[in-house]
């Protein structure tokens, strides 16, 4: 029996990495006022912050619409017995849901799951899933185990500004200036499913100190699971640096890796973020 994989694009994992590790990649769709792109093909992380720091208003994204699922799903089929789709946390698309209603269309064939996550939360489920499909696990057994997991997941991550909150309408203008004048910086984890802001800091530097503390008070690291360090923006080598001074956190040998976010979260939180995601152990 094969299974075939399906993620979005809100993993961050592109059309082009996904082909690298065997699986497909179903695109969000990204609009730039009158210009529309499909994230992660034709438009990758770079370009993207290209343009959102040249934007004035923000970047719009939608969900991956019943019809789309479908038709993907179908394609799929024709090639492999089963598909297990892997979706953004319900509460924050409405994508889970539309692969659910198209997978109707294939009872026993389409296996949708609910990652409860996104961005690099919702990668390294996917990368536990490639795991174990190799182990050539059934496909009931691969949804039991994720399902189990997913909820181990802690993604966080502190931005460097409050301005793309104020353009999404999160904050009011004059809390985004008065915590520009002091240079604050808000702490944020997924929790239950939703992005929530967790703590403030003042400064670049206490960043750092505050991921370390999610670390140790959601922790620790389950390093026989993936996990991974991620930044927005162009320059990626503050989230270099993060992980090369902290060796006990980031072992040498794991090779941690370090991801770009795209553009359905960096749409929110702009450039300069620093973060990672990981499972915890229990």
């Amino acid at each position: 029996m094969s299974i075939k994989i399906l993620i979005d694009s809100a993993s961050d994992i592109t059309n082009l990495e996904a082909k690298e590790l065997g699986i497909e990649m179903i695109p969000l769709i990204i609009n730039f006022s009158d210009e529309e792109y499909y994230d992660g093909v034709d438009l990758y992380p770079e370009d993207f912050y290209n343009k959102l720091k040249k934007s004035k208003v923000l970047p719009k994204t939608s969900m991956i619409n019943p019809e789309r699922y479908r038709k993907t799903f179908a394609e799929l089929l024709k090639k492999d017995d089963k598909v297990l789709s892997i979706s953004i946390s319900s509460k924050l698309s409405g994508s889970y849901a539309s692969a659910v209603e198209a997978a109707k269309m294939f009872p026993n064939q389409v296996y949708p799951i609910d990652s409860m996550n996104c961005a690099m939360g919702e990668r390294i489920l996917c990368m536990y899933a490639i795991s174990l499909v190799k182990k050539n696990y059934e496909i009931e057994t691969i949804v039991e185990k994720l399902n189990q997991v997913k909820n181990n997941i802690v993604l966080c991550g502190g931005l460097d500004t409050l301005e793309y909150l104020k353009k999404g309408g999160r904050i009011s203008s004059s809390t985004a200036f008065i915590g520009s004048l002091l240079s604050i910086k808000p702490i944020c984890q997924l929790i239950d499913g939703e992005v929530k802001m967790i703590s403030k800091v003042r400064g670049q530097n206490k960043v750092n100190d505050a991921l370390n503390k999610i670390i140790t008070d959601n922790g620790p690291i389950d390093y026989d699971m993936p996990y991974c360090i991620f930044y927005t923006g162009t320059d990626k080598s503050r989230a270099i640096l993060y992980r090369d001074s902290n060796p006990t956190l980031f072992r040498e040998e794991d090779n941690v890796s370090v991801h770009c976010l795209g553009s359905t979260i960096g749409t929110h939180v702009g450039p300069n973020v620093l973060g990672l995601a990981f499972f915890k152990k229990v």
